[in-house]
């Protein structure tokens, strides 16, 4: 955990007269927090992302994850997800009543590093008919570490646009990228921040995964089925876990420098 972090959370913990940290805060976030993100992302995603109405603050990118399968998906949906995929993916889809379809990554010969997997935007296509509804994205990708360049991420639009797909974009790993590479968030292409429910995660970004918080930006009838089944499942989120992070402010200039 690095130190500037563990400060915060302690420095939280010495205010027990800051009653208003300690009580239930607005359900769909923190203001303070959302204000934050609001300013990150429209930043990140070159689009004016409201507070109020374009951010979700959620138990962990975990719960993002499902509360978008389950605002979603209607009984026998389809979902591409490409495979290896992360653990939860699979059957969180089943359990909101969807199908997830399987998608290899390409992979040559003898490869030397993860660079080398590839979208193969040909098998993708060739899974999707009438009942496909969603394309799960994770980029960068766990568990290979590949990073989508943009050509790839483009073909995949280009896809997503003429199908009228929706996307999860699991971004959680977005500050994970060096050596010069420049990650491309999907939700930043032509067309696609309509159809791309983009999730985040504070616990990834500053090492603090115990801490579960994690966050939803969409345009608001994206993000309105995932509020809904928010407010009556888990209505609000930790408030002193919320307050350190919006005190950790990874929307400042220096935060990339300092810390990633």
């Amino acid at each position: 955990l690095p130190a500037f972090v563990a400060k915060i959370l302690e420095e939280i913990a010495k205010h027990p007269e800051k009653t208003e940290w300690h009580q239930y805060t607005r359900g769909f976030g923190l203001p303070r927090l959302t204000s934050v993100l609001s300013r990150l992302y429209s930043n990140l995603l070159g689009v004016e992302v409201n507070a109020q109405q374009n951010v979700l603050v959620t138990v962990g990118a975990y719960l993002s994850l499902y509360y978008a399968f389950l605002g979603w998906l209607n009984h026998g949906d389809k979902v591409i997800v490409l495979d290896p995929a992360f653990d939860c993916y699979v059957p969180q889809i089943r359990m909101a009543g969807g199908v997830p379809i399987s998608v290899a990554l390409s992979l040559p010969p003898n490869p030397t590093s993860s660079a080398d997997y590839t979208l193969n935007l040909k098998a993708i296509e060739e899974k999707i008919d009438k009942q496909t509804k969603m394309i799960v994205l994770n980029n960068p990708h766990n568990p290979t570490g590949k990073l989508f360049t943009r050509e790839e991420l483009e073909g995949l639009a280009d896809i997503v646009r003429r199908h009228n797909l929706l996307v999860v974009a699991d971004e959680v790993y977005e500050w994970h990228v060096y050596d010069g590479k420049k990650m491309i968030r999907f939700a930043t292409l032509p067309d696609m921040y309509e159809r791309t429910i983009t999730i985040g995660s504070a616990g990834k970004a500053f090492s603090a995964t115990g801490w579960k918080l994690g966050w939803s930006v969409a345009p608001a009838d994206l993000l309105e089925p995932l509020r809904r089944i928010h407010q009556n499942c888990v209505f609000t989120c930790s408030t002193p876990t919320q307050v350190s992070f919006f005190f950790l402010n990874f929307c400042n200039e220096s935060y990339e420098k300092t810390w990633i």
